[in-house]
């Protein structure tokens, strides 16, 4: 049985954009034993709603809860307007807000002549108005159009909540269909999923079985493909599919076999639909086909086009040396050289081979040669994490950003505010870590631009690709269609120094010494059970010498397990910020979040200027009862930006302590531990390591099992995406030769 209150709604606290609101609700009677004594007494509610007005009476769904920081408060989970039945009710309804124009008199005529049913006679007659003395043409209107749109709204919520839609998906459906709403649905149900980003096939298809909600088998199996396009897409970064990989992916999902020409006959569907293209044997999702069709157009006009010429170049690069003191290998030179001259160019290599030093270089020389008044009004500095731009700002000493903030990105819709339509005017766009960028991100972008560019595009060829689909800097580099500068030379490195050789010697599969202590590097040898002993050590020798926490990164390849990132963030967040009295706390499901905490920022918000994978540290957690939102707010300092974050936020972040070698790239971290061991087997790879070792600048320490680190090195077996960018450009340059 339902558990319920019934009364008045008096007024809000807080109402979010998402429909959630906290406010104060009049309890009239409830079948709740708890409750009893709240009768004719305020409580605070907390729910999603699509329309609440102040003194309208309210049946709601829901359980008490007692909040730790807040204390009691009813948690709605469904709710229904109680429509006004006696005189008094139905005239305080009609002189409210929601009526405009509608006074106490007039009310109170409608109510004397329709009767005390009023309302409904309203809504199944407009024309029944007329009856009441002085009635106008623009009252009646009025009053009708408000009541039906008033009923017509809450009945679709409700509809849509006892299908099974959560309040919040509910007011997403409502919002996005309204009056046709169940008219949309009951069509086809599975449009919600094309037309309303939020709500997923599995959710949609989930209501459908459990309601045995009618819905023709082609559109069920229609959405099943697409969702399983998208699905195999994102798991595998592949940019194409081919149709034994979608038959099976879709068979499995719905747990019998549909035959190979039938999902080949909904696939053309798809394709019909503008869905899906299909190449041959190759079956792309739309936006990947038309993103990687973009970004090969926008090559081919940059490699047509003219490029520049500059009187005195080679004496200018000698100026610079002599003022900057520093001199630049050959290959060097040539980067610089191709960057300023070229529209596009590629500038590779590992550690320590000068990629920074080489972008400084191209923006002063940019800048005198084409007389800037301000660089920051022609060059942009682009890279994909907040930490990557942050190093090229520092190192030019001018403004950099993050790929997403420079488009405008809005999150909520998924779209971008520099686009074709307006562009950027930038010139000169240089854009570091590019082995991290997708095929969609890289569309995004040159979208946003002006054809008239130079494009350099730099990045460690070795490294991880993209967590989205593709393999951009591969592709670009092994279709030999771009310059592309290697660099091979160790620059302004110390004699010593052995994390740049390493780094060499894992990219040429050819391991020296490892196991010998080095001044820059150690292997701390241990079995996989001694990991966490000796990482505890570790970490306590590190305090001893004053080391801040904040200044080094631990990371290891994989979440789960006893090594895993999960158990050992925990062990650490005892160690480095154990519990204090002085120090507020936050429960997040099994999860305390503490002040002085380090953590790991998980997703892209652009509006607060912070980004997937900047790290930062818990300065303040303050208590709902000293904030304005009246809920707990805990403030992130990354690097000197302030970030509030509230209890439902807290999904967007994890402790930092110890983080993924993935969610590492795009930075870089004075001293790096890692530990290594056959537990992580399966996340053991070449490439994976290789990144890991080079996020280290000054200090390299591996702890646990040699054999398990002579493994990933030697084991260059990581998933190979399917991709024919490399293709497509070479067929771009065979056209341009001809």
């Amino acid at each position: 049985m339902e558990n319920y209150i019934v009364g008045t709604y008096k007024q809000k606290i807080f109402q979010a954009d998402s429909g959630y609101v906290i406010g104060l609700f009049k309890v009239k009677d409830s079948d709740i034993e708890l409750m009893r004594e709240y009768v004719n007494k305020t409580i605070t509610f907390t729910g999603y709603f699509h329309e609440l007005n102040e003194n309208d009476n309210y049946y709601f769904v829901g359980e008490p809860v007692i909040h730790p920081k807040y204390g009691f408060q009813f948690n709605v989970l469904n709710y229904e307007r109680v429509k006004p039945e006696d005189k008094d009710g139905i005239v305080e309804f009609l002189c409210s807000d929601l009526f405009k124009g509608v006074g106490e008199k007039l009310a109170t005529n409608v109510v004397d002549v329709l009767g005390e049913d009023a309302l409904n006679r309203i809504i199944d007659d407009k024309s029944v108005l007329f009856l009441v003395p002085k009635m106008t043409i623009k009252k009646a209107e009025t009053i009708y159009n408000t009541l039906v749109k008033y009923e017509e709204s809450h009945k679709i919520i409700v509809y849509l909540t006892e299908l099974g839609f959560s309040m919040r998906d509910a007011l997403l459906i409502y919002n996005t269909y309204k009056k046709n709403t169940i008219m949309i649905l009951e069509n086809n149900i599975y449009r919600i999923v094309d037309d309303i980003e939020e709500i997923r096939f599995p959710k949609v298809d989930s209501i459908v079985n459990q309601k045995n909600f009618g819905v023709d088998p082609d559109l069920r199996i229609k959405a099943c493909t697409n969702y399983i396009m998208q699905d195999l897409i994102f798991k595998s970064g592949d940019t194409y599919l081919n149709i034994e990989e979608i038959y099976s992916g879709v068979c499995d999902y719905l747990e019998y076999e549909i035959g190979l020409e039938y999902l080949d006959s909904i696939i053309v569907e798809l394709n019909a639909d503008g869905k899906v293209m299909i190449v041959g044997d190759k079956y792309y999702l739309q936006d990947i086909y038309d993103a990687q069709y973009n970004v090969v157009e926008k090559i081919k006009y940059l490699l047509s086009k003219e490029k520049k010429t500059y009187k005195n170049l080679n004496s200018k690069l000698e100026a610079l040396e002599k003022e900057s003191g520093i001199q630049y290998n050959s290959q060097q030179k040539e980067a610089i050289i191709k960057a300023l001259e070229n529209n596009i160019v590629i500038i590779t290599g590992g550690p320590g081979t000068g990629k920074t030093t080489i972008i400084k270089a191209i923006v002063s020389l940019y800048t005198e040669l084409n007389k800037l008044r301000d660089a920051n009004d022609d060059i942009a500095l682009l890279a994909p994490t907040g930490r990557a731009s942050k190093r090229m700002s520092e190192s030019t000493g001018l403004g950099a950003s993050t790929i997403h903030r420079f488009l405008k990105w809005n999150r909520e819709g998924n779209t971008f505010g520099v686009n074709e339509y307006n562009p950027d005017f930038s010139k000169l766009i240089i854009v570091d870590e590019v082995s991290m960028i997708d095929i969609l991100l890289l569309d995004n972008l040159l979208k946003g631009l002006t054809n008239n560019i130079q494009l350099v595009l730099v990045g460690d060829y070795n490294q991880l690709p993209s967590v989205g689909p593709g393999t951009i800097l591969k592709d670009f580099i092994d279709s030999k269609v771009i310059d592309v500068i290697e660099l091979t030379l160790l620059y302004r490195q110390k004699q010593d120094s052995y994390i740049p050789e390493l780094a060499r010697e894992i990219k040429d599969d050819n391991l020296g010494d490892y196991l010998t202590t080095k001044n820059d590097y150690t292997f701390l040898k241990c079995s996989s059970n001694n990991i966490i002993i000796n990482l505890r050590s570790f970490c306590h020798q590190l305090l001893e010498k004053n080391y801040d926490y904040k200044t080094f990164q631990i990371m290891a390849p994989m979440y789960a397990g006893i090594n895993g990132i999960d158990n050992l963030n925990k062990i650490l967040q005892d160690i480095f910020n154990p519990k204090d009295s002085t120090k507020n706390e936050y429960k997040y499901g099994d999860v305390i979040f503490r002040e002085n905490d380090k953590v790991l920022q998980l997703i892209n918000i652009p509006d607060e200027n912070v980004f997937n994978g900047d790290i930062g540290i818990i300065s303040n957690i303050r208590s709902g009862n000293y904030t304005k939102s009246g809920k707990t707010e805990i403030i992130i300092d990354f690097d000197g930006n302030l970030v509030t974050y509230q209890p439902k936020d807290l999904g967007n972040i994890k402790h930092g302590y110890i983080i993924s070698i993935h969610k590492s790239q795009g930075s870089e971290f004075d001293i790096v531990a890692m530990p290594i061991s056959h537990t992580y087997q399966r996340m053991l790879y070449r490439k994976l390591i290789y990144t890991g070792i080079t996020r280290a600048k000054k200090k390299l320490i591996l702890i646990g099992e040699p054999e398990a680190f002579a493994y990933a090195v030697h084991n260059n077996n990581e998933q190979q995406r399917k991709t024919d960018l490399l293709e497509s450009l070479q067929d771009c340059c065979i056209n341009l030769n001809n």
